[in-house]
Parts: structure tokens; sequence; C-alpha cells
């Protein structure tokens, strides 16, 4: 007889979907207000929750932004479906189309996220509690990216995984708060510049 699963009860999905309700607008009044502006007082009314609801979430400050992070790695990790990631079979062009469709999507779709992601990767800088937390986040997006860019035949996969990286957060912090704020590159403008670095990172011979 095999196992079966526990089904949850309704008052656990509804704590569920408060907390995310909870994280969520935190990250947007992240993006709106900056870190000042971020209270549990202000999620409450910003959700229109009974007052002290965010408190029962988050009872700390730091609860309140370590939740923020973890949603904002869910929401992340949920930008390119499972079937969209890349191939690791299909070497760096597969690499580079996932790339340039992740960047795209967050430049035409994820703004506000980006926005209060660079507002708490600052706030990490200050509190070794989050950096924890907002490190733990990164590797989601980082180990992946180290093992497709060695199926691209990398000689130094770990090195080339930084540069990709870098590349990409200065990509999307130039197009959210940096001076091309305004422009938003296409798709197929993201997919060349992103062929142009692999070719020289591993050697692919064209762009």
């Amino acid at each position: 007889m095999s196992a079966r699963t526990p089904a949850r009860s309704p008052g656990s999905h509804q704590r569920s979907s408060r907390a995310e309700t909870v994280a969520d607008t935190a990250l947007k009044l992240l993006a709106e207000r900056g870190m000042r502006g971020l209270t549990h007082r202000a999620v409450d009314e910003a959700a229109g929750l009974p007052p002290g609801s965010t408190s029962n979430h988050a009872r700390t400050r730091l609860a309140l932004l370590q939740a923020a992070v973890r949603r904002l790695a869910e929401r992340e990790a949920s930008v390119l479906t499972p079937d969209e990631m890349p191939d690791p079979r299909g070497g760096a062009e597969a690499l580079a189309d996932g790339l340039a469709l992740a960047l795209h999507r967050y430049l035409s779709g994820y703004r506000e996220l980006l926005t209060a992601r660079y507002e708490l990767a600052l706030e990490a800088t200050r509190r070794p509690e989050l950096r924890e937390f907002f490190d733990a986040a990164g590797r989601r997006f980082r180990d992946p990216l180290t093992a497709m860019v060695a199926a691209a035949g990398s000689t130094d996969p770990a090195r080339h995984a930084l540069s990709l990286t870098a590349w990409c957060d200065g990509m999307m912090f130039s197009c959210v708060a940096g001076s091309y704020h305004a422009e938003v590159p296409s798709a197929e403008e993201l997919r060349l510049s992103v062929r142009e670095l692999l070719a020289g990172l591993v050697g692919t011979g064209h762009p």
C-alpha cells in the first residue's frame, strides 16, 4: 500500500495565501517606496489586510525582509517555465536563446520585481542574516548556469558563469535603473549580445 500525502487543511491554505500576499506586497512597496517605505503597517494597508496581519506572519523587520527574499526567488524562478529552460545538450546556442528570453521577460514584464531585488541586495550588504538568505536564493540561478556553461564547452565554468551573471545583472540594472532605463532591447538584440559574449568565453566561433 502506497503512502498518501496528507491533504492540506483549508486553514493551512489560507495561511499560505496570506503569507504570499504579505510577501508580494512587501516587494511591491520596496519597488515603489524603497526600504524606508516598508513597514508592517504599510503592508497591511497596501494589501487591504486587518491591522496586525503582517506581524502575524513576520514578527520582526528581518523576518519580513526574509519573506520578501524567499518570495522574490519563487517569482524569479517562474520567469521561465521548466520546458523553456535551455537544454544543456543544445550547447551555447540553447544557452544564448534561454538567457535572452529570460532577460527580455525581466525587462519587459518584471521591472518592479527587479527594483525590489536591488533594494534587498543593498540591504543584504548591511544585514548578515539577510545576506545568507539572499545568497541562497542566488545559488538557485548560479549553480544551473554553471552546469550549462560547462555543457556548452567552457574550460572554466565557474569563472565564465560569473562573467555571464555579471553581464546579465549589468544589463538589467542599466535598463531598469541606469542610463538605459527608457530603452528595452529586443529579444533578438539580447540574443545577439549573449552569443557574442559566449563566443569569447567558450569559443563558439560565431556570434
